[in-house]
């Protein structure tokens, strides 16, 4: 046993009698230097201890909680520093999928595009890119990655996120936090925990066993913890009755005693709900400012309730981190410039090799040289990044239409098919009638209009706001007495949507939907111009202006050899789906797009899974989600077969909305009187297909190449390291192709906890040539093979035989192996 394992148990012996000791007394216990120094058995260093001494009250305080930053560069946090004593400050940037400020910055895809690529390694290389960007623009530590579980297909933020399977996403996290960190920037890695959906994310209470922790939801941050994340983010959510950011059970006994993280924690953005509870529970930073741990800290320390060893606890732990990347004594590296063709590059080879490639009919895929009718307003937006946090400003983004010109030898047209900003009001339909297609009210002025609009038919009706002020200073406009555009609460207005919120000419949008009777409405307008003055439209999509944008692209795709035909969804942070189904009309319109031309090939950019009745009728189906700046390019290479879809579905995609793992049970999710239950346990995703016999409409894992592969000789033998898997894999095909075989291990005879049918055991990404073979070895780790005990605290391998199978996707197995693990001697 070394000595830094030893003295971690030690560490742990003494933290678990303080916890004791507090628990048998009622109060807090002094903190033991071994405990309140950050970093276990090694301690802070010197230069941090030097600093400590020096430090006043105030000033260790001030570096407990955000501020406002002199010279914003609009990022979302900032840590002013003790000039006094050589401490710089902190600017704290989202960063999910490129760094989130206001200056340029390479929009990179959206993490489950990244995940979708089964690539640890490509995974490092877009963390250096971000990393190098940070750095570059200004800033100290990114505020990603997010690594919560995709659990259910719901959750607005599953774009920002990798995977419904642990091993995947551990793999993953681990390397972009490897690739951040590597350029100097410090890597957050966030929501700790079980922070799986946006609805009532603020005060949901979780409810998970510890086997359910530890095996699904908990696995991917010790990975980022064993890769040496410098910062973990507390989650707003509850977790088993407490606050995730006043979680002892979390804070410490997790992530400090059992794991060895030696970094700093701090809350998301308002989810400090204490003082005293927050800080002895192990969290060390509040953002963004300091509600809770400034004022309300210092008087704590001053009457005793908080020993002003916590408060050196938390700066220990900070500064730490700040001396390990070189900002305490000026060792870090100069802030490199940034290198925005570098970072593009990345950025479209992660969209080609996470480009998932669903469904292939017809020969549909790929495009040969006819004629291209591309339908949906998304063919000629790019939609490059989800909203809220994961939003980018990006050097340029083509529109797939461009690319797919400029790739295409045949004629390329292009046809609306689903408007997404509205068309003008015809002015007979208003009276008094006004110029609703571009009214500008002068700085200092207001506008108001009261009068009617007048409607031919019963018919569904949407309102479509375009505005050039602020959100919050936008009109109001009232229909028969309701207000159509209501500002959303708290940061509903910030977290709008990263595509349908602003229009192609950069105004802000906003939209309302609404069953409209015939005959005659009130309208009331209410304008001001503010201090710049105010720009605004008002347009409607009514029943008849969508049948006729789906009558001209019926007529184009029927003139047409090909159909592409871009979907979207346009999730955001703070907002969960309420379906699977596409929004809008886009099911009536691949319908008919469909039926007048069966090589239909579906683009989804789209956040997470979707349900597809209308998948028959259809040549292909491409799923990109969020495919970044260079994602018109990446889409027209893979659909003229320039490169070969290389993705695979990190998540199962449902049928339907009743026939996934939390489906018809409220408890599940969205939750219940504030509470939600994860009665599911470890199976989520993928392993709840399994159990209940339940077939997805694809099954995690799957993907199409442009070429064939057949798998052969599997061997399965167990080693020190491990368990062994070899085959050998050929390419059947004509051309060069990706394949992404993977590997999945059956239960335990010897356990006696719950089991998986299967897990995911491994996998690795091919690229073979026409009639190349190759033998291929998978290493399962003895951690996949083990599950979480709860009785003995800890985890015991699954020893026995154990099924082994190899496939190209959780529900395409097509080999089967075996062999005996055994239990490890040391």
């Amino acid at each position: 046993m070394s000595e830094t394992v030893s003295r971690r148990s030690t560490l742990r012996l003494i933290t678990s009698a303080v916890a004791v000791a507090a628990a048998a007394t009622g109060g807090l216990a002094p903190l033991t230097s071994a405990v309140a120094a950050g970093r276990p058995g090694t301690g802070a260093g010197r230069r941090v201890e030097g600093l400590l001494t020096r430090l006043t009250l105030d000033e260790k305080i001030s570096l407990l909680h955000g501020g406002t930053d002199p010279a914003s560069l609009g990022q979302a946090g900032y840590l002013p520093g003790v000039s006094r004593l050589g401490i710089p400050p902190l600017r704290l940037a989202d960063g999910p999928a490129g760094v989130r400020v206001t200056r340029h910055a390479t929009a990179l895809p959206a993490p489950v595009l990244l995940a979708s690529a089964f690539d640890p390694e490509l995974a490092r290389r877009y963390g250096r890119v971000i990393g190098r960007e940070g750095r570059a623009l200004g800033q100290d530590v990114l505020l990603s990655p997010m690594v919560n579980v995709i659990r259910t297909p719901y959750a607005g933020r599953n774009f920002e996120t990798f995977s419904e399977d642990p091993l995947l996403a551990s793999d993953v996290v681990a390397a972009e936090i490897g690739g951040i960190q590597d350029e100097g920037l410090i890597a957050t890695v966030k929501h700790f925990a079980l922070n799986n959906q946006e609805q009532d994310r603020n005060s949901i209470d979780v409810r998970a066993g510890e086997q359910t922790m530890h095996e699904i939801e908990l696995r991917g941050f010790e990975a980022a913890v064993t890769a040496g994340t410098g910062a973990v983010m507390g989650a707003y959510n509850k977790v088993n009755g407490t606050f995730a950011c006043e979680n002892r059970t979390l804070l410490t006994d997790v992530l400090r005693d059992r794991w060895g993280f030696e970094g700093w924690v701090m809350t998301d953005w308002f989810a400090a709900h204490s003082t005293v509870a927050a800080i002895t529970a192990g969290l060390d930073m509040e953002m963004p400012d300091g509600t809770y741990f400034g004022t309300a800290l210092k008087s704590a320390v001053r009457n005793g309730s908080v020993g002003e060893e916590y408060v050196d606890r938390a700066v220990r732990r900070i500064l730490s981190v700040m001396d390990r990347f070189g900002l305490l004594d000026g060792s870090a590296p100069p802030r490199p410039d940034r290198d925005a063709a570098a970072g593009a590059a990345v950025a479209l080879e992660v969209a080609k090799a996470g480009a998932t490639l669903l469904r292939n009919a017809h020969g549909a895929l790929p495009l040969d040289g006819g004629g291209v009718a591309v339908v949906g307003p998304t063919g000629s937006l790019p939609f490059v990044s989800g909203g809220g946090s994961a939003h980018v400003v990006p050097d340029h983004a083509e529109s797939p239409l461009d690319a797919i010109r400029a790739r295409a030898r045949g004629t390329v047209t292009h046809a609306l098919g689903e408007d997404l900003f509205g068309k003008a009001i015809p002015g007979s339909a208003l009276t008094p009638a006004f110029e609703s297609e571009g009214l500008r009210v002068a700085a200092g002025q207001t506008w108001q209009y009261d009068g009617t609009l007048t409607v031919a038919e019963d018919d569904e009706w949407t309102f479509v706001l375009h505005f050039s002020s602020a959100p919050t200073a936008r009109p109001t406009v009232l229909l028969d007495g309701v207000e159509l555009f209501p500002l959303a609460a708290g940061y509903g207005e910030y977290f709008s949507g990263g595509l349908i919120a602003t229009a192609p000419d950069g105004l802000g949008v906003r939209r309302r939907t609404l069953q409209l009777g015939a005959g005659a409405h009130t309208l009331r307008i209410s304008a001001s111009g503010g201090d710049a003055g105010l720009l605004f439209r008002l347009r409607r999509i009514t029943g008849a202006t969508r049948a006729q944008d789906v009558t001209e692209a019926v007529r184009a795709a029927r003139a047409a050899r090909h159909v592409v035909l871009f979907a979207y969804e346009d999730a955001t942070e703070g907002l969960d789906r309420t379906t699977l189904a596409l929004p809008g009309h886009q099911e009536q319109l691949i319908r008919a797009v469909a039926a007048a031309n069966p090589r239909t090939t579906v683009v989804l950019n789209t956040s997470s899974s979707t349900s597809m009745p209308w998948l028959a009728d259809t040549g292909a189906v491409l799923q990109m989600y969020y495919p970044g700046q260079e994602g018109a390019a990446a889409t027209a290479a893979v659909l003229f077969g320039d490169s070969d879809p290389g993705g695979r579905l990190t998540q199962s995609f449902p049928v339907d909305d009743d026939h996934h793992p939390v489906a018809g049970d409220p408890r599940r999710y969205p939750g219940v009187d504030g509470t939600e239950e994860y009665s599911e346990g470890i199976h989520v995703g993928y392993r709840w297909y399994d159990a209940q016999g339940e077939r997805p409409l694809f099954p995690f894992g799957h993907g199409l190449s442009y070429t064939s592969f057949a798998y052969s000789d599997p061997r399965a033998r167990w080693t020190r390291e491990g368990l062994e898997v070899t085959f050998t894999v050929r390419n059947t095909g004509r051309r060069t192709g990706v394949d992404v075989p993977q590997v999945y291990v059956g239960r335990s005879p010897d356990l006696r906890v719950d089991q998986a049918v299967r897990v995911l055991g491994g996998y690795r990404r091919l690229v073979l040539p026409a009639g190349e073979r190759r033998r291929v070895t998978v290493r399962v780790a003895p951690r996949t093979l083990s599950s979480w005990d709860a009785r003995r605290n800890r985890w015991t391998l699954g020893t026995g035989r154990r099924t082994v199978w190899i496939g190209a996707s959780s529900g395409d197995l097509r080999l089967r192996t075996s062999a005996r693990v055994e239990a490890a001697h040391h």
